[in-house]
């Protein structure tokens, strides 16, 4: 073995390939000291470092390959000895591999590789006619990272001059060093490329949470979540998942389903609220499922489709801010509609009660108010059932359907029936899917979609409203919520109308014997007069009736104007009007009735009384009429004659008709 002193040339020598290395440490070249501390082990372990020294000792060889006198092959190995770079010379040009060297060949090898410590630059042997020199490049602590060197065929007794290889191997960390250099400025332009493009990608995300927490409409809002995906992954197809149906949207939105749907990329990232990625079905597709999250909830997923390979962290990264600007955007827009929604609910059903109490007939609250619901929830159909607590059934008051209006049903029949037992309304998507339950209203219109509601008085159903349409699924949870408050002021405005009606029959009827008080009698005579053409009254007054109440007691003289009143009520029409005159008188007025026809009614009356009262008692009758002839129409006129007419009537006898 051959070995050379010093490793560092000093500047006076003027060859700048060999190097001087500091005091205390051991000789050879060392290539990194002054640019970087990559270990040793890098060169032998690490892939980029690697292909870097294998680059490196390509150029360097193309650069000493005209300058190399002889006709050897130059190699390079790592610390460990497995090699690097092998290139084959003239004297090996028929053929081989490095693989196929002598076995001394691999041992100079490994000799160069022992040299740490031992104090020699370079190690020079010749085994079986090849002659090998091998010299050590060490890292900047001082532990060999590769190993430089030629083999070549000893002719003539020559062989390679140590010390030339070693100026040689000298010149290799320069075009390390422009290796790393390049590969650095690499890298620095791609990360540069790379920090610009999360830089835009940062724009464009604070531009996207901008412009989405600057709208209020859900559909402009999933519009713009496409298109900054778009932006973000032109060659990805997205797909948009909501829980809730968008029935104004043009948008690709679809319905989450969960049934059957458990590994689901979607139904997975929407139950545990993250981002899902999975291979796709094709061989080179990817997909990423992201929730669109907001604070109340999840209320939709974005899936993504894409071919341009794996979805990398940043992309996760992007998605993440995209999920929460989006959902809690999606969320402020849901709230806003909401709250519009309910403010709109307000004010109509201040609206309506406002209407509801200008009127107190019963009529015109069922005419408004289904008038009102059709107008509000754009049905095709509305028709309102009260409940007659006599009769035990249910009636139309008020409908757009003529073939139902006034029409009765049993209190269990169809939907009026299943809501008025249960106080509860009632929501059908669509009736014809499922017609269990008969509905006269359904059949006769083809109606589909049908909300009903109860009409309650002190928690007491007292009607039903039901409102339908020819459109399957027409009708909404919100509307379904709506029409039970409605319902509930419409059933107030019954109570009302139905209670000021009570109030005011009390005030117009006389207690005891059920007929109208005389005040009325005056009232509705008086307005009869001015557009009828004729009318007549009877005035009944009971015979004897303070001998009835001496002898048999004022019970039973209640009990006898009960009797005749009764009779008084069957006697007559619903337009004629009877009423108590005072104490044992009773009157009647016939609108529109002649005296003729007045004193055969009169006269009925007064045998009917005479043969069912009990005890039995006798009634005198004065008949008088007005018409438009007479110079002086007016109820005390009226009420006059037919006082008279009774007085005779006393005078001659009584239980007699006589006409004034």
């Amino acid at each position: 073995m051959e070995s050379h002193g010093n490793g560092r040339t000093a500047p006076e020598d003027n060859q700048p390939n060999r190097v001087y290395e500091p005091e205390g440490k051991p000789y050879g070249i060392r290539f990194l000291s002054r640019y970087c501390d990559v270990p040793a082990s890098a060169f032998s372990s690490q892939p980029e470092w690697i292909a870097l020294a294998g680059t490196a000792f390509e150029d360097w060889a193309d650069q000493i390959g005209p300058a190399y006198p002889g006709g050897g092959d130059l190699f390079l190995t790592d610390s460990s000895g497995a090699w690097i770079k092998f290139r084959r010379g003239a004297d090996f040009a028929q053929g081989g591999s490095a693989s196929s060297l002598p076995d001394e060949a691999h041992a100079i090898r490994a000799a160069a590789v022992s040299l740490k410590g031992a104090g020699e630059p370079y190690v020079q042997m010749e085994a079986e006619g090849v002659s090998l020199t091998a010299v050590p490049l060490y890292d900047c602590g001082g532990d060999i990272a590769l190993v430089i060197g030629v083999s070549a065929r000893v002719g003539d007794g020559t062989r390679e001059d140590g010390k030339q290889v070693l100026d040689w191997a000298g010149g290799f960390p320069a075009f390390l060093y422009y290796g790393m250099e390049k590969s650095a400025g690499v890298r620095l332009a791609e990360r540069q490329q790379q920090e610009e493009r999360e830089a835009r990608k940062r724009e464009m995300l604070f531009q996207m949470a901008h412009e989405l927490y600057s709208k209020i409409d859900t559909d402009e809002i999933l519009t713009e979540i496409i298109r900054r995906i778009n932006e973000f992954y032109p060659d990805a197809r997205i797909d948009l998942l909501m829980t809730q149906d968008q029935p104004r949207s043009m948008l690709p939105v679809k319905p989450l389903r969960f049934v059957g749907m458990e590994e689901d990329s979607c139904t997975r990232a929407f139950m545990e609220g993250r981002i899902v990625i999975d291979e796709g079905k094709l061989p080179g597709y990817y997909e990423m499922a992201i929730p669109i999250s907001g604070k109340q909830g999840i209320y939709g997923v974005m899936h993504l489709h894409s071919h341009a390979g794996k979805f990398e962290p940043s992309d996760i990264q992007i998605m993440k801010v995209l999920s929460g600007a989006a959902g809690s955007a999606f969320e402020n827009a849901k709230l806003y509609e909401q709250s519009n929604i309910l403010v709109n609910e307000l004010r109509l059903i201040n609206e309506l009660t406002k209407q509801l109490n200008q009127s107190l007939k019963m009529n015109e609250i069922f005419s408004f108010a289904s008038a009102e619901l059709k107008q509000i929830f754009r049905s095709d159909y509305c028709c309102i059932l009260q409940l007659e607590p006599s009769s035990g059934k249910f009636i139309v008051q008020a409908t757009n359907i003529p073939a139902l209006l006034h029409e009765s049903f049993d209190k269990d029949a169809g939907y009026s029936g299943i809501v008025c037992e249960s106080k509860e309304p009632v929501i059908v998507s669509d009736y014809w899917a499922n017609p269990n339950v008969p509905s006269k209203m359904m059949q006769i219109t083809g109606a589909r979609s049908l909300i009903a509601a109860p009409l309650l008085v002190h928690d007491e159903a007292r009607g039903v409203i039901l409102v339908a349409h020819r459109v399957p699924g027409f009708f909404t949870y919100d509307n379904y919520k709506l029409l039970q408050v409605l319902a509930g002021h419409v059933g107030l405005a019954l109570a009302n109308a139905s209670l000021h009606a009570e109030v005011r029959r009390m005030v117009i009827t006389d207690n005891l014997t059920g007929l109208y008080a005389r005040h009325y009698l005056d009232e509705q005579v008086g307005m009869l007069q001015k557009k009828d053409f004729c009318g007549s009254l009877i005035v009944v007054d009971i015979d004897h009736f303070k001998t009835i109440n001496d002898t048999y007691g004022h019970q039973v003289g209640d009990k006898i104007l009960i009797q005749v009143s009764q009779i008084i009520k069957s006697s007559i029409r619903e337009t004629d009007i009877a009423a108590r005159w005072g104490g044992e008188e009773l009157a009647i007025y016939l609108p529109q009735v002649m005296t003729e026809q007045s004193a055969r009614i009169a006269d009925r009356i007064r045998l009917k009384v005479e043969k069912d009262t009990e005890p039995c008692v006798t009634v005198s009758c004065g008949v008088s009429e007005w018409n438009w002839q007479d110079e002086k129409i007016s109820v005390e006129s009226l009420f006059y004659r037919s006082d008279m007419a009774l007085y005779r009537a006393k005078n001659e006898g009584r239980n007699c008709v006589r006409v004034g």
